[in-house]
């Protein structure tokens, strides 16, 4: 992926999530032995989120985040953005109670000051230009907003580092093939993750945003972190 242009890698990305839009959300049960679900509702928790809160859940994917935080707080004004259509599609469910929007998440399509949380779910390392993505939701935040991103994350290497790159390059990319046919796809997820930024790195691209009281945790033995800010 690094010998990609930028307009390549978002076409590449956008591919590739179309392919396997059927079967994300079961690969991503599988990966994660389930605790993705526990990961989101972290999240938002950390969004704070107060009665009738304005919330996009960025690069949305099939719409869990959305749901996560309809299920903390009924009374949420939920959007979901999202890059590719067929994610959406896979998504949708007869009675959500929030809207779908196709958005890039370096040039989204709300006014400024349009949301008081902005949560994203494995969007981060997908996107071509990282900085300006975290200017995007900067942007469309209220003053005093929150801003709350679940991702992969280089871990330190430790004891566990070779079974860690086992279950990524042997493991993911085997079952990725088994239920989808799309080996390629499953080849990127842990290729993506090791190129992408440390949870450090991360964070010190937050404060030079803007975002303030940032922080962040580690979960899964080093390899996800979740991520916070307020503007």
């Amino acid at each position: 992926m690094t010998h990609l242009s930028g307009k390549e890698k978002s076409n590449y990305v956008q591919d590739l999530f179309t392919r396997i839009a059927g079967r994300y959300d079961l690969m991503n049960r599988l990966m994660t032995a389930g605790q993705d679900v526990r990961w989101r509702r972290e999240v938002i928790r950390r969004a704070g989120l107060q009665p009738q809160a304005r919330v996009l859940d960025l690069g949305a994917g099939t719409g869990d985040l959305a749901r996560a935080a309809l299920a903390q707080q009924p009374t949420a004004r939920v959007n979901a953005a999202d890059f590719t259509f067929e994610m959406m599609r896979a998504g949708r469910k007869p009675g959500d109670a929030f809207g779908w929007a196709n958005a890039d998440a370096l040039a989204l399509p709300f006014p400024d000051e349009t949301f008081h949380a902005v949560v994203s779910g494995f969007l981060m390392r997908n996107v071509v230009d990282s900085q300006a993505a975290l200017l995007e939701q900067l942007r469309v935040l209220q003053p005093g907003g929150r801003i709350v991103i679940l991702d992969t994350t280089r871990p330190k290497r430790n004891l566990l580092s070779p079974l860690i790159w086992l279950h990524m390059h042997l493991v993911i990319p085997l079952l990725g093939t088994l239920l989808s046919g799309q080996s390629d796809a499953y080849t990127y997820l842990p290729d993506s993750s090791e190129a992408f930024l440390t949870a450090e790195e991360l964070a010190s691209r937050m404060l030079l945003a803007g975002f303030k009281r940032t922080g962040f945790r580690r979960l899964m033995f080093g390899t996800i972190a979740i991520h916070w800010g307020v503007k």
